[in-house]
């Protein structure tokens, strides 16, 4: 008895110590409840046949049915390529050159233009997509745009509708996506490049490694698990587009869908054509199940490779 009242004694001391922090955790927890838990109860749209006259829990059953638009439309293929395709190019891309840039920013950290060089680096990250695509519009106007009226004269190139030509885009998206998104991506490398420790860098220097080596050696090995836990995050979102990306920046051309369709633009224009919630919201499920697998399998590769790296 007395032992009892003795741990409820601790525990009452504790909650009372922590109640602050408890009572600072209220608002993001009620946050996270209304944000991200109570929508959870839409993903029954998904198997729905929506009746908004009878609402959505009168509605009828509709099984698997909103889930066979996706697949068994001729666009299948098509748009599932697409958003895989882009999407490893995008993860690929944003690691290999955010982990070079935020190397290169560390070099001159001491430098006043390492300030001016994160500004440039993160400022297209802060810009709408909706101007990015007019940015991206006035390069490649066919008769106003920079590179038609400047660039190709200088290189001697003809003049290119680049909106009606659809196989320039595997390029042209990579690099704008790059540009716009890879400032986040290197201030959180350039971060963790500062917080490494220092003690390894002086040994380094004492034992005579080169730059090349220290990066080598010390950097990289030390940032392997923040890359491995932006792939895992980037990794369960291969399934998502950047839906501004792909529909604002091509402007919504008819003739680059078949290289720029990608699921979620092609479920909006089903959407608006048809007016379907229940696919849409089919959709969306199913890129969330993908998605969750693709980093539970990744994490299980990782955990393989490299146990003190894996997320979970």
């Amino acid at each position: 008895m007395i032992g009892a009242q003795a741990g409820s004694s601790q525990r009452m001391k504790r909650v009372k110590k922590y109640f602050p922090l408890f009572l600072m955790m209220v608002p993001g927890f009620i946050y996270l409840l209304i944000n991200n838990y109570l929508p959870m109860f839409g993903l029954v749209i998904a198997f729905k046949d929506i009746d908004f006259t009878k609402g959505i829990l009168a509605s009828g059953w509709a099984g698997l049915k909103n889930f066979k638009y996706l697949f068994s439309t001729a666009d299948a293929f098509i748009i599932t390529r697409n958003t895989i395709l882009y999407n490893i190019t995008f993860i690929t891309l944003d690691l290999i050159v955010a982990v070079f840039l935020a190397i290169l920013l560390h070099e001159i950290m001491e430098s006043y233009s390492s300030k001016v060089y994160q500004t440039v680096l993160l400022l297209p990250y802060m810009i709408s997509t909706v101007i990015v695509g007019y940015l991206v519009y006035a390069f490649l106007n066919v008769r106003t745009g920079y590179v038609n009226t400047k660039l190709g004269p200088l290189f001697g190139f003809p003049k290119i509708n680049w909106y009606m030509e659809s196989q320039y885009w595997p390029f042209i998206l990579p690099i704008v996506n790059l540009w716009k998104t890879i400032g986040f991506s290197v201030m959180i490398y350039f971060s963790a490049i500062i917080g490494l420790d220092r003690s390894c860098y002086e040994a380094a220097v004492i034992d005579g490694a080169t730059k090349w080596q220290q990066i080598r050696h010390i950097t990289l090995p030390l940032l392997k698990p923040v890359m491995i836990l932006l792939l895992l995050l980037q990794t369960g979102r291969i399934f998502y587009s950047d839906f501004g990306m792909f529909y604002q920046v091509p402007m919504d051309s008819g003739m680059l869908y078949s290289t720029t369709n990608v699921i979620d633009t092609y479920v909006y224009r089903a959407l608006l054509r048809l007016g379907d919630v229940g696919m849409a919201s089919a959709a969306g499920f199913y890129q969330s199940i993908v998605g969750f697998l693709l980093v539970v399998t990744t994490n299980l590769i990782i955990r393989k490779i490299s146990p003190e790296d894996a997320l979970f």
